[in-house]
């Protein structure tokens, strides 16, 4: 059950159309459901729109594939990340259903109808190297889940500032940026400099020794000098997507585009 749904019941109810009993009965499935290893919150497409992601990382491939049964049993769109190919290739296999496999994002993505564009404008996401795409493409394909219009500005790292100089256009023409960047980290500060709207910066743990795993990206990032830049984790391609979505929809998130992680 999403938002819409339970809209429409409680608006059959007040019309008279449905009595209250059967519409409690409608209501039970709202719901936490127990898998022994896990426990579904099927509310929280209720509370923020969307059902749970699954986290694929640190479960088994038979636990990814149980969870996923539940969750698309309910809802329309499911969103796995973190996920390895032969995990991936499991769960495709079993699931009896279409999904598609990103394997540089390491993302399942299940939709049993077309996904709604709800967002207000595009969320840009721009990436300082190629060895940033992973978590760059994490960010894109939650962002597409999420029902937004997505672009995207790959391999324009600041070691060839013309690359960022050249695509003002589409970064003016943005919502919301999302910036992803290893080694020192100083692409966000470049871009936000250049912009009035909204950015989210990624960092990565991309860099030889002394970027310490993206360490040195979080803090340099953290420690920016251009306004209205924001950070998140490390390699956290999917909070910043799903902040980026709560920032381009008017009224928050919709009935089918707001996503949380499960454990």
């Amino acid at each position: 059950m999403n938002r819409e749904r339970l809209i429409g019941i409680l608006e059959q109810v007040r019309s008279g159309s449905l009595a209250v009993e059967p519409a409690s009965l409608l209501f039970q499935k709202v719901e936490t459901e127990e898998l022994g290893f896990a426990s579904i919150d099927h509310h929280r497409s209720l509370r923020l729109g969307f059902p749970e992601v699954i986290y694929g990382e640190g479960k088994t491939a038979d636990q990814i594939l149980r969870i996923f049964e539940r969750l698309a049993a309910r809802h329309d769109v499911v969103l796995i990340t973190r996920v390895d190919s032969p995990k991936a290739e499991y769960v495709r296999e079993r699931a009896g259903s279409t999904m598609d496999y990103n394997p540089l994002a390491r993302t399942l993505l299940y939709s049993s109808t077309e996904i709604v564009n709800r967002g207000r404008g595009t969320v840009l996401i721009v990436a300082a190297g190629t060895s940033d795409l992973p978590v760059a493409e994490e960010a894109r394909i939650t962002a597409l889940a999420l029902g937004n219009q997505v672009k995207t500005l790959y391999d324009v790292g600041i070691a060839g500032i013309h690359r960022v100089l050249s695509h003002l256009d589409l970064i003016n023409s943005a919502s919301v940026i999302i910036v992803v960047a290893g080694m020192e980290g100083a692409l966000p500060s470049v871009v936000g400099g250049l912009v009035d709207r909204p950015l989210i910066a990624v960092p990565t743990s991309v860099g030889y020794g002394a970027s310490f795993g993206g360490i040195a990206a979080l803090l340099g990032m953290l420690n920016s000098c251009a306004p209205g830049v924001v950070v998140v984790n490390i390699d956290n391609g999917f909070g910043a997507a799903y902040a980026a979505s709560v920032i381009n929809r008017e009224n928050g998130l919709s009935a089918n585009s707001g996503i949380t992680q499960s454990s």
